[in-house]
């Protein structure tokens, strides 16, 4: 008898895929389709990276499988521009943040082993984590305390024998939040005083508002031994389709398993080498990072303004990244965001979001939650509010309670 492998039957389908085919359906029924469910900008990609991708030679060849010497040289430069001191052979060119999370996970974690990671968390980690036969060990964090970590003992509390790495996104997706310099030496004091690996995804770190200081895993001292960086060129430059990122340590021993990965799969993409070292090299890059940083503040203060005057919704305001996790009056997300897909528009407008239990790993958290991103212009936001807010008015599983005031500052 045939029989997938336990690993694909555990594989998680992702929520913020997973409605795509009602999302089509209304479209071809006519309605506008607002997508607020997975980040994928509406920003012209920048035209450096465009540039450089073009510079590719006749033949589209396999490169070095740690990168071309340029592309690994121009993050280093990147990074020293964030104060952080990879030099290029510390890095390892990758296809996208994913695959830097699959060597990471990889090169730490045997079958069984633990990873902790505060939720709600980005859903693919734990689709990663299953992949590589690791299980992921939630820290959980609340929206009304603004979804950062209540303490160092709460972080120690999760940690058991099987206990090999943590994770951390900074700035948060799917929260938004940004991580204080507190939270970040409570885990570098954790992970040294347990011997535990440390993985720090920072594919967010220009996207941080309201003159909140960002600081990397890597302005800490002491973490040379236990620290990976995972990182991703997608979302600041709005390059998501072209699939390149990094995987970075100080530790000469995970760099060697990382070149052995990158060995297994050949090479990253090539065309995008190029576009990456384009795009990292020109100084015009920076000026168009900060409008668009500027822009995306934007789009943040007219969603949560507009879902605070949504009677019974919850959320926090997000300080960095372009998500939010919101509450809303419903018993079921999921129902509710299928529902507003297949059976509801308004003025033949409607909305997709991400439903945001698989945002968590505890059992039977997130159910009355969802993800949204804003990524979209100023004016699609308000009307995805609209149809947002008359949604769950028409809504027959919409609760009747009093609205709960969303945190203002």
């Amino acid at each position: 008898m045939f029989s997938l492998s336990k690993r694909a039957k555990l594989l998680p389908v992702s929520p913020i895929r997973r409605l795509a085919p009602l999302a089509t359906a209304a479209a071809r029924a006519g309605k506008t389709v607002y997508y607020l469910n997975i980040g994928q900008p509406d920003i012209e990609t920048f035209p450096a990276f465009m540039r450089g991708a073009a510079k590719v030679p006749k033949i589209v060849a396999y490169s070095p499988s740690q990168g071309i010497s340029e592309a690994r040289l121009a993050w280093s430069n990147y990074y020293k521009r964030h104060n952080i001191n990879f030099t290029p052979q510390q890095i390892t060119v990758t296809t996208g943040a994913s695959e830097a999370l699959s060597f990471a996970m990889l090169s730490l974690c045997d079958p069984g082993d633990e990873i902790l990671i505060p939720e709600p968390f980005y859903a693919i980690y734990k689709s990663y984590a299953t992949i590589n036969d690791a299980v992921v060990k939630p820290i959980t964090t609340y929206a009304e305390e603004g979804f950062h970590i209540p303490s160092k003992e709460a972080i120690e509390s999760q940690i058991t024998p099987r206990t090999k790495a943590m994770l951390i996104c900074n700035p948060s997706n799917p929260t938004g939040t940004v991580y204080t310099l507190e939270e970040m030496k409570w885990f570098r004091d954790v992970a040294v005083k347990h011997g535990l690996f440390l993985i720090a995804d920072e594919v967010y770190r220009e996207f941080v508002y309201d003159g909140r200081e960002y600081f990397s895993l890597f302005h800490l001292d002491g973490i040379e031994e236990c620290a990976i960086m995972v990182d991703s060129i997608s979302k600041r430059f709005s390059a998501c389709g072209a699939r390149i990122g990094c995987v970075a340590s100080y530790n000469p021993d995970i760099i060697d398993v990382f070149t052995k990965y990158g060995q297994a799969r050949l090479s990253p993409p090539a065309m995008s080498e190029y576009g990456l070292v384009e795009v990292l090299n020109d100084p015009q890059t920076d000026v168009e990072l900060d409008n668009m940083v500027a822009r995306f503040k934007a789009r943040r203060d007219v969603l949560y303004e507009g879902l605070k005057d949504i009677p019974g919704v919850l959320c926090h305001k997000p300080r960095g990244a372009f998500y939010v996790v919101a509450k809303l009056p419903v018993e079921s997300s999921e129902d509710f965001c299928s529902w507003i897909l297949s059976d509801f528009d308004l003025d033949g407008q409607t909305v997709m979001m991400a439903p945001a239990a698989d945002f968590y790993a505890t059992s039977g958290l997130g159910k009355d939650e969802v993800r949204i991103a804003y990524v979209l212009n100023r004016d699609d936001l308000k009307k995805s509010l609209q149809v947002l807010k008359a949604a769950l008015e028409a809504y027959p599983g919409t609760k009747v309670q009093t609205a709960v005031k969303s945190e203002a500052s």
